[in-house]
């Protein structure tokens, strides 16, 4: 029961703090079932990542829709690439089958570091709103078919690959950016879900922790984006990247373990 509440605890506080960074939570979602829970890295998991990704995106873009900070057009016109990637995503996590934890490992580190990278220097120059880059098609169609795949392989919402590419090659502001990334979420995180069930047969977490946990994580998405969109993004950054600094040592000494 004790980590039951932990479990539950931490994906409450993760929704909390992602939904007005724009992001899922797939970053935290994963290691907390997989260390705090003692969940294996197999596709159910993955799925269940998934379900609570869904949740802060569903729970956080309801916000950020009332707030007119969603871009509908982008989003039609983008998720089908995404949806194309996370598509083959899910049959490549399939094919990897009991290689699936060392190389969900390594490319979670990777990404886990890159987004270090990125909330440093956010932090280093600042947080404030930028505008947009020019309009470049092709380059934001590559860029969502990689967000959707990257969602599929890493159980996350991708947001940390949306938002730039929405920013830098879709022409739109961070903010609209963020709100964007989550209409794009809402979209493709569940073919990703069906894709993997489908393709899952081995057995599944009892229905309770199904429901349980997605109820959890959107109810710190509701509360972090009418709230956390009043906290100084600094704060919310600097918590943030203390987090993904302790995942990127967690998965390295997983992977060095193994050698």
């Amino acid at each position: 029961m004790d980590a039951l509440l932990v479990v539950l605890l931490a994906v409450l506080l993760t929704a909390f703090m992602f939904a007005p960074l724009g992001l899922g939570g797939g970053l935290l979602f994963v290691p907390i079932l997989h260390y705090f829970a003692g969940w294996p890295l197999d596709t159910a998991t993955l799925v269940v990542s998934l379900l609570l990704t869904f949740s802060v995106s569903l729970g956080s873009g309801a916000v950020h829709h009332r707030e007119g900070l969603i871009d509908v057009s982008s989003v039609r016109r983008l998720a089908p690439f995404a949806m194309l990637g996370a598509i083959a995503g899910a049959v490549i996590v399939h094919l990897l089958g009991d290689a699936l934890d060392p190389v969900f490992k390594a490319l979670a580190l990777t990404l886990v570091v890159w987004a270090c990278v990125k909330v440093g220097r956010r932090l280093q120059h600042g947080v404030n709103e930028k505008d947009g880059g020019d309009l470049r098609p092709v380059p934001l169609r590559v860029g969502a078919g990689f967000g959707g795949g990257a969602s599929a392989v890493l159980a996350i919402g991708a947001g940390a690959i949306y938002i730039p590419v929405l920013n830098q090659f879709g022409g739109l502001p961070s903010r609209r950016a963020i709100g964007t990334s989550l209409g794009l979420m809402v979209l493709v995180v569940p073919v990703a879900i069906l894709v993997h069930a489908g393709l899952h047969a081995e057995n599944w977490p009892e229905v309770w922790v199904l429901v349980l946990l997605p109820a959890c994580a959107m109810l710190g998405a509701i509360l972090g984006a009418r709230v956390g969109l009043r906290l100084p993004d600094v704060v919310i950054l600097r918590v943030f990247l203390v987090l993904l600094c302790i995942i990127a040592v967690r998965y390295a000494i997983d992977l060095v373990g193994r050698v």
